[in-house]
């Protein structure tokens, strides 16, 4: 918004042509939103505890020390996150930028799914909330949304296109199956930052890791001279989503705050879903899906580990996991929580550091 309505003015005023680099206001956003989350974060924990007594339900089968630490843990700290990244994306960001408002869409959409789930797990005071397929229906239908308009809105040359990392020139025409996969990629991201968000700041670290390197990608795929020189798939528009991902960091960053070990508040899936969303839809609009599958490495093991204990227990009715996701798994070998989550991280970093090799070797 500012970029539209300052920018305009550097003709009289010149030092008003700032608002023009990118790079300028994605620290914009990430420091705008930073800031409105230490603001409101004590006042809003406060709030959300005045109609949350007992806090987020715990799950029975989980690991036992959970009934004991978490208990009394206010949830829906996703709202936070929420509304700083958007206020600060739709203060920084072209708002003329048909992508910044499809990233939007998705952002807020799931983040309305995983309210309502979470509102539905407090108020039956259950850890079971918003039906499965009730929720993966909307995800679907958000997302199926999405990906039309991306596609539609894409150069024709890659509209339906997979560029497949670590190769220059290679690009996959799927046709009609594209817009099935890029709906994969949205409600797949998302469910899998959901699975992971089990410890505290076991998910948001994660999250800022490939939110980082998104918003290098899309700042250097949006650029027709960087793209040019590493060769990758220039994507006119999709550096405004730089932006984007710079309000996702400095909110992050800010819930971290609130959220490092022992919590006092849980993202809850109104932040898990949003945000995993979020990184999906950019990654199909900057043409970079199977380096998201990378770069967010670590919520694919997660979402690997549920399906192979799932499988595992109805074709053998045995377990290979102590417990799924496989955080979980680590807690019950003995793992103190910080442990897991800070090696967790270091396994994050080390997978984004693969993920952005691919913009260079190839």
């Amino acid at each position: 918004m500012l970029y539209n309505f300052l920018y305009p003015l550097a003709q009289d005023i010149s030092f008003l042509n700032i608002f023009k680099y990118l790079t300028f206001r994605t620290g914009g956003a990430l420091l705008t939103s930073l800031i409105i989350t230490f603001l409101f974060g004590g006042k809003f924990i406060r709030f959300l505890r005045t109609f949350q007594e007992e806090g987020q339900p715990i799950r029975e089968d989980g690991p036992e020390g959970h009934l004991l630490t978490k208990k009394s843990t206010p949830t829906m700290g996703g709202l936070l996150i929420l509304l700083a990244m958007t206020v600060s994306t739709l203060l920084w960001a072209d708002i003329n930028n048909l992508y910044i408002w499809v990233v939007t869409l998705i952002t807020l959409g799931f983040g309305l799914l995983g309210f309502l789930d979470d509102y539905l797990k407090l108020s039956k005071r259950s850890s079971k909330g918003l039906p499965g397929r009730l929720k993966l229906l909307g995800q679907i239908v958000l997302s199926l949304i999405a990906a039309v308009i991306v596609v539609d809105s894409l150069p024709v040359y890659m509209s339906t296109h997979l560029a497949v990392p670590f190769f220059k020139n290679v690009l996959l025409n799927l046709g009609l199956f594209y817009i099935p996969f890029a709906m994969f990629v949205m409600v797949g991201a998302s469910n899998a930052v959901n699975l992971t968000d089990g410890l505290d700041g076991l998910a948001i670290g994660p999250v800022l890791i490939a939110a980082g390197c998104f918003a290098l990608i899309s700042y250097l795929t949006g650029n027709t001279v960087f793209s040019y020189y590493l060769q990758i798939h220039h994507v006119p528009g999709a550096g405004e989503l730089a932006v984007f991902c710079g309000a996702v960091i400095g909110a992050g960053l800010g819930f971290l705050w609130y959220n490092a070990p022992p919590a006092q508040v849980f993202m809850g899936d109104t932040g898990s879903l949003a945000l995993g969303g979020a990184l999906g839809t950019i990654s199909v609009i900057v043409k970079h899906e199977l380096v998201l599958a990378i770069i967010g490495g670590l919520f694919v093991l997660e979402t690997v580990s549920v399906i192979i204990q799932v499988a595992s227990f109805k074709l053998t009715g045995k377990r290979v996991f102590r417990m799924a996701p496989i955080h979980h798994h680590f807690e019950k070998l003995g793992w103190s929580e910080p442990t897991i989550v800070i090696r967790f991280w270091i396994i994050a970093m080390i997978l984004a550091l693969i993920g952005l090799s691919t913009l260079k070797l190839r």
